[in-house]
């Protein structure tokens, strides 16, 4: 069998969020985030948990225009640079963000979250001033006052559009908000809106054609979609303000640095990703000219910063990850059929950017928080 990320390389992969592998004999290929499931049986799995549970316990937006602009509640839409356990647990080797050694170093344990700890939707409720917002499946246990403040649809592996593996795209997320929440009554907004998009639409589309202009060709639709979703949120949904990332320097991260040995960045990679960037740019100029209710959060420019032109003292570690898999079509928490590990663990998460093969540790999250900060303290005070 061909070795798929060798094939992946030989032109420009925007590449799949915590891609892994199992054994062929279940015909499973690769994974975005969450997995890319080719039988029935595990299809249907994603799907019935992707849509279990109603609408109970999701909880109210409230409307308090008096508590100030950055009390306003919080609602995430997005995929895994997002997700705070809205992907749920079906076992090591398709959701393996549940198990060992994610969650290392915040709490101790796995949440689900796609790191050794916090993730970009902690950062930014904390450079807001709320608690992280509460996510969708994990809704019941959350107590009413938090769910009040905003909640998290994000999900590893969804994209702008249809992915292919059956987890709620951005516009499906904006839905499942909109079916739960009424629009805002006069003189009320529905608070903050966070959209990160951390490129899956591409990695499917250059998977999907095994070709490095379909995933290029695939800009102009994936950015006209996101138009549109922004559009809504603003004009339809009544969201005061929204931010939205563009896209990480994504031939940095170590899915492509490992075949260079760590030491230096695919430059097609991410010329894809600056592409999208300036589509995304010209879009928001369109839409909002004043500036007013859209901010553009640059992650671009640090990624880069910390991981082409890092300081030793910053990051020991720039390129590599903590979490490391054995071999190329490897994922880390993979373990064998006697559950050995098939990975190394560095002993100190703070020294690397990256935790797995596409996301970045807590350090190096807080370490790009830093840069938005007075970005988002400045964007949501102004009127």
């Amino acid at each position: 069998m061909e070795d798929t990320n060798h094939r992946r390389r030989r032109g420009l992969r925007l590449p799949r969020q915590a891609l892994a592998t199992v054994p062929t004999t279940t015909l499973l290929l690769l994974l975005i985030s969450l997995t890319a499931l080719t039988t029935p049986a595990a299809a249907e799995a994603l799907r019935k948990h992707r849509d279990e549970g109603d609408a109970s316990g999701s909880g109210g937006r409230g409307c308090d225009n008096n508590a100030g602009k950055q009390s306003s509640p919080v609602w995430v839409f997005g995929d895994s640079y997002a997700d705070t356990g809205n992907l749920g647990d079906l076992g090591r080797e398709l959701t393996r963000v549940w198990y060992d050694p994610y969650g290392v170093t915040f709490p101790g344990r796995p949440t689900g979250r796609f790191s050794d700890g916090r993730v970009l939707t902690d950062f930014i409720a904390s450079a807001i001033g709320v608690p992280t917002p509460v996510a969708y499946k994990l809704r019941r246990g959350a107590a009413r006052g938090l769910m009040a403040r905003g909640m998290n649809f994000a999900v590893g592996g969804a994209g702008v559009l249809d992915t292919g593996y059956f987890q709620r795209n951005i516009g499906a997320q904006i839905d499942l908000f909109q079916a739960h929440h009424p629009p805002p009554t006069r003189g009320c907004d529905a608070g903050v809106a966070v959209v990160v998009v951390a490129g899956n639409d591409y990695s499917y589309a250059a998977d999907k054609d095994n070709s490095t202009s379909a995933a290029i060709a695939y800009i102009p639709a994936v950015v006209r979609q996101l138009r549109e979703q922004l559009r809504r949120l603003r004009d339809e949904v009544g969201m005061r303000k929204v931010v939205v990332t563009n896209l990480h320097p994504m031939g940095c991260t170590p899915l492509f640095t490992r075949a260079l040995n760590y030491t230096a960045c695919d430059p097609l990679a991410n010329a894809g990703a600056a592409q999208h960037n300036a589509a995304l740019q010209s879009v928001l100029a369109a839409l909002d000219p004043a500036n007013r209710t859209f901010l553009l959060l640059d992650l671009n420019t640090p990624f880069a910063a910390f991981v082409e032109d890092a300081p030793a003292e910053r990051f020991a570690e720039p390129r590599r990850p903590c979490c490391e898999s054995f071999s190329a079509d490897g994922h880390c928490g993979q373990q064998d059929e006697g559950g050995r590990r098939q990975y190394t663990l560095c002993d100190d998460p703070s020294k690397h950017f990256y935790w797995d093969d596409v996301h970045p540790t807590q350090a190096g999250w807080a370490a790009v928080a830093r840069t938005f900060r007075p970005k988002i303290h400045e964007f949501l005070l102004s009127t």
